[in-house]
């Protein structure tokens, strides 16, 4: 594997997880920096840096971020973007890994991509839940812009900076085991 390669890799991980907290933030980053020759994408994915897909996706981007201060919508958002991150998740991998045999792109665009935005996205979905509990849904769109904002820094840091941004991912991750161990026991 080339670094190339690897940095690629690391940039899938980190839209993928990015993903998790808005779906469609991350393709829109994803898509401008591939316009503006940023970053490289998989030659049948290089559509995404277009003008069509860059205007689709940055207006999917502001529905589903105003849509989440909107209450109720919220919850309901959750339960459809559980299943749309992870194919956002699988698409931003699929298409960031470059030099890669397409059955190693798939595997790992499924596993990594589409596994880590569904984990991402659980979270989420079970912080949104216990803020409706907690806070009659008052506390809902903290919990969103506290979202939104980790999507644009995860997508921000995956696009320039691979390499933090898997760390940052990581370090997400152990976070989360934390504190599910902490209130399983």
């Amino acid at each position: 594997m080339t670094t190339e390669t690897i940095l690629s890799l690391f940039l899938g991980i980190g839209l993928a997880a990015s993903a998790g907290f808005r779906v469609f933030l991350p393709l829109f980053a994803m898509s401008l920096a591939s316009h503006f020759n940023i970053i490289p994408l998989n030659e049948s994915w290089s559509w995404v840096g277009g003008f069509p897909a860059m205007i689709t996706l940055g207006v999917a981007m502001i529905g589903e971020i105003f849509a989440y201060y909107i209450p109720f919508v919220d919850n309901l958002l959750d339960t459809i973007a559980a299943p749309l991150a992870a194919i956002a998740g699988t698409a931003a991998m699929a298409s960031t890994l470059i030099d890669l045999d397409p059955m190693l792109t798939w595997g790992l665009a499924i596993i990594a991509g589409g596994g880590t935005a569904t984990a991402m996205q659980g979270m989420t979905s079970v912080t949104r839940l216990a803020s409706s509990v907690k806070t009659a849904g008052l506390g809902n769109p903290v919990v969103s812009t506290a979202e939104t904002g980790t999507a644009i820094t995860l997508s921000s840091l995956s696009i320039f900076l691979p390499i933090v941004a898997l760390i940052v991912v990581v370090i997400i991750f152990v976070i989360i085991f934390w504190l599910f161990r902490k209130f399983r026991n």
